[in-house]
């Protein structure tokens, strides 16, 4: 009797394959961080929900690379590692930290609630455009980076009128004609956009670690990379027209 032949799966492919999805799951895990930072956020405890939130930011840079690396489009059709990666993001760039500026008492308490809406609405339907990214990797508008804006919410300690005016400002300024440099994907002068992002993220532990109770200096060098970021590209831009 013929015995049927059976098709023999190739296992370098399946381990690819498995490999390709366990990036998904790596992924996925900033949901579980997203969570830790919220009931941190719950409990008032503001430094451990921003150092959950940084560890949220350290797995949504690492992947990328690695989906690009392991070929994860092609080995896990599908799976949306770009839908996966846009609502985690919503969750820890914009959800937490609108309910840490809405909760933490430095806004106008009738204001508060308003903007906190206003950040999550804003920030939903910036997730949705299309046109999030410039040709040339700067995002267009304010790059609905609440985490960043909450950490220096925190960080500065305006009175309740000028907090509460910076954070509207931010809201009306989402879908402003503007670009922010996207420090990695930006190719202009990267290697100044990586040292100055390494500098921060040395300042920022050292904030959180001593539950932003830090000296001028450090705030000085924090406020001014965050200057260079959301200001550079428009600075440059204006440069370049005088020259001409």
């Amino acid at each position: 009797m013929d015995q049927i032949s059976q098709p023999v799966s190739d296992p370098a492919t399946s381990r690819a394959r498995a490999a390709a999805f366990a990036v998904h799951i790596f992924t996925a895990m900033g949901a579980g961080v997203a969570l830790l930072a919220m009931l941190e956020a719950v409990r008032e405890h503001w430094a451990n929900m921003f150092g959950w939130l940084g560890v949220a930011l350290i797995i949504d840079a690492i992947d990328g690379p690695l989906a690009r690396k392991l070929d994860v489009i092609r080995l896990q059709p599908n799976w949306s590692g770009e839908v996966l990666d846009l609502v985690i993001d919503f969750v820890t760039y914009v959800f937490i930290p609108a309910y840490a500026i809405t909760a933490s008492g430095m806004l106008l308490p009738l204001a508060a609630p308003v903007l906190g809406i206003g950040i999550v609405v804003s920030g939903a339907l910036y997730f949705a455009d299309r046109r999030m990214k410039a040709a040339d990797n700067h995002f267009r508008g304010f790059p609905a980076l609440w985490n960043a804006a909450a950490f220096y919410l925190f960080l500065l300690h305006l009175p309740p009128v000028l907090s509460t005016l910076g954070i509207a400002v931010l809201v009306a300024l989402t879908f402003a004609p503007f670009h922010v440099l996207h420090p990695i994907r930006v190719v202009r002068l990267r290697w100044l956009n990586l040292w100055l992002i390494a500098v921060w993220a040395v300042l920022a532990i050292y904030t959180l670690v001593r539950d932003f109770n830090v000296g001028a200096p450090v705030v000085a060098v924090l406020c001014a990379i965050a200057a260079y970021i959301v200001g550079s590209d428009a600075v440059i831009r204006r440069m370049r027209l005088f020259k001409t």
